[in-house]
């Protein structure tokens, strides 16, 4: 319901409701001729009460409107959408291998498959083969990816 149609119709309640409490105390003097016994004071006190009555149920209707909606406390970041988060690299898939005596640092193929969702787009030219005495390792250097805007991220 739009804002203009719920203020108009509190203006409806409002109005209602003055015309109700105005014609009650009209028919409480009306009805007898005008006399000042305690019969007229009863009266006037009952019609008092039946007044403040309907004023306290519109001050509860008043007290039912909208809510504001529940904010969380402790906001959680939204998901990053997929173009940039394509740009990050699990962190835990940097492993560092030894090759002719010298340290290098890798992000395993294996590793990668497993944890990151676009491999095949990873640019070819940083795709790297290791070979060691024990083992070949596949997988993509890392300061190469920096250099293409990629990063990596611990999750």
């Amino acid at each position: 319901m739009t804002r203009l149609a719920s203020s108009s119709r509190n203006l409806h309640r409002k109005f209602i409701a003055a015309v109700i409490a105005t014609a009650m105390a009209i028919t409480g003097f009306s009805a007898a001729p005008a006399r000042a016994d305690s019969d007229d004071i009863a009266k006037f006190i009952a019609g008092a009460a039946i007044l403040g009555i309907i004023s306290a149920a519109i001050n509860d209707s008043k007290k039912d409107r909208r809510r504001p909606p529940h904010v969380d406390p402790t906001p959680r970041p939204k998901p990053l959408p997929p173009r940039v988060r394509r740009y990050d690299l699990p962190a835990q898939c940097l492993t560092s291998i030894r090759v002719r005596g010298k340290d290098r640092n890798l992000l395993g193929m294996r590793c990668l498959r497993r944890n990151y969702d676009y491999v095949r787009e990873l640019p070819n030219r940083c795709y790297a083969e290791f070979d060691n005495r024990n083992q070949s390792r596949r997988g993509y250097r890392p300061g190469c990816l920096r250099k293409h805007g990629y990063r990596l991220v611990r999750r």
